[in-house]
């Protein structure tokens, strides 16, 4: 069932914004390419708000460039700032790409950034980086169309056609760092070669260092990029993605690689699918750990079905996220309450196939946090999953919040969360379930040790 007459009172602007800044996403992205350093070509207020928010999730060191715009770059044009800014970071870091993003102030005075980068290319004395170009001003998307805007300038600037190979792309989204480890994993156990665009597993969440690096170790190689264009197929983990920024579709369209779109793999159905491409791309049965860990979650399901079935759960975040988890809770028998970020795309026709399982569920988007709260004084969750941005409203309704995805700026790890593949499903799960079992605890007169 579709609820589409309890959206919120109709309102022009955000009201505390429960989705981020679009280069944000940009700057996430080209943090997964080795050797890559992040450049925003705006104003320096925005890489420092950048800079601050990803530092504080992945508690790592995070340099993002900024071409710096002062009064007369607004006014005269920024062209010189960003020359500038691009001849200082070849000098200091030597970089094998720099992934260029646009602020909004660069596209509201109409800097036609393509032009001025040939223009660099043209006047550049000896060798020159790789120089990637993604528009990403912050009034036409999100932290999310930021990110899949990176990847789409990268693969198309980059890909070439060949000899076509047994490899595979991943185009995995904006999953955790430790969900991209597990990925990596999984696609090794079937002995199978993937290309994983971004991967800032180790850029985003390394080990500590004897010496300082300037740009981290880890990412996707650019001698990979370059051969996605011969893969046998690439899989991409979003079903809601224009397909004009799909780097997935591009090269299904330019170079014949097949292009499996699936949602992001949470939950025994949706891991069932994407297990069944890596058995077809590898022609290797899935390997017994695998079956082993499918057990165990099934068991799991059995055993908590009593404390987590009819409870409404309030997932928010960007489309893919939310509807995935979404499609999981409906598994598990919970009721999702589902509130995206960022612009609409018609959500309540797309996401019924996702929705099969469920009972119950309701679709709210392009929300912010006060419509949130207005939606959940309505439909009273028992849970609520998303960013450790979702806290005080959470603190507020007085019920647990399952802190998943990005960013979680108030506890430690957020980097190390998974939900991916039948491992992460297993340890979401248990949170989900733990955490209701501990309201339950908290709201007892006695305080039940056995439940």
């Amino acid at each position: 069932m579709v609820i589409a007459d309890m959206n919120p009172v109709p309102h022009e602007a955000a009201r505390n914004a429960c989705h981020l800044c679009a280069p944000l996403g940009a700057g996430m992205a080209f943090a997964g390419v080795a050797n890559t350093l992040p450049y925003l070509h705006g104003g320096q207020g925005c890489a420092t708000y950048i800079r601050r928010y990803t530092i504080s999730h992945f508690r790592e060191p995070v340099d993002i460039a900024s071409s710096s715009f002062g009064e007369n770059a607004t006014v005269f044009g920024g062209k010189g700032n960003l020359f500038k800014g691009l001849n200082n970071v070849i000098k200091q870091y030597h970089p094998a790409m720099i992934g260029v993003a646009s602020t909004c102030l660069a596209e509201t005075i109409g800097e036609d950034v393509a032009a001025q980068i040939k223009e660099f290319y043209l006047q550049s004395d000896g060798w020159c980086p790789e120089l990637i170009f993604a528009p990403t001003p912050s009034y036409v998307g999100s932290h999310y169309d930021g990110f899949h805007r990176a990847v789409f300038a990268t693969v198309t600037a980059l890909a070439r056609a060949g000899e076509k190979k047994q490899n595979i792309n991943i185009l995995p989204n904006m999953i955790s760092p430790a969900d991209i480890r597990y990925l990596r994993e999984m696609c090794s156990d079937f002995s199978l070669e993937a290309t994983i665009l971004p991967d800032y597993s180790e850029t985003l969440d390394g080990g500590s260092w004897a010496e300082y690096h300037r740009i981290p170790e880890g990412g996707t190689l650019l001698y990979d990029i370059r051969r996605m264009g011969q893969s046998a197929a690439t899989i991409e983990f979003n079903n809601f993605l224009e397909p004009e920024v799909s780097a997935g579709n591009y090269l299904a369209k330019t170079f014949g690689v097949t292009n499996h779109r699936i949602g992001i793999p949470v939950g025994v159905a949706a891991v069932d699918e994407f297990m069944k491409l890596l058995e077809q791309y590898s022609r290797i049965s899935i390997p017994a750990k695998y079956i082993k860990e499918r057990g165990r979650l099934l068991d799991s399901y059995v055993d908590g079905h009593k404390y987590v079935f009819g409870k409404r759960a309030l997932v928010f975040g960007d489309v893919d996220f939310a509807v995935s988890i979404a499609a999981f809770l409906a598994e598990i028998g919970m009721i999702p309450i589902i509130c995206t970020a960022g612009k609409e795309r018609n959500l309540p026709e797309l996401i019924k196939p996702h929705m099969q399982k469920a009972l119950e569920f309701h679709i709210f988007e392009g929300t912010d946090f006060v419509a949130m709260g207005e939606i959940a004084d309505k439909l009273k969750p028992d849970i609520i999953i998303g960013s450790g941005k979702g806290y005080p409203l959470a603190r507020r309704l007085q019920v647990p919040l399952i802190r998943l995805n990005f960013p979680i700026h108030d506890r430690l790890g957020g980097t190390r969360l998974r939900c991916l593949g039948y491992g992460g499903t297993q340890e979401l799960f248990d949170r989900v379930v733990n955490g209701l079992l501990e309201k339950q605890q908290d709201d007892s007169s006695i305080g039940h040790a056995y439940l």
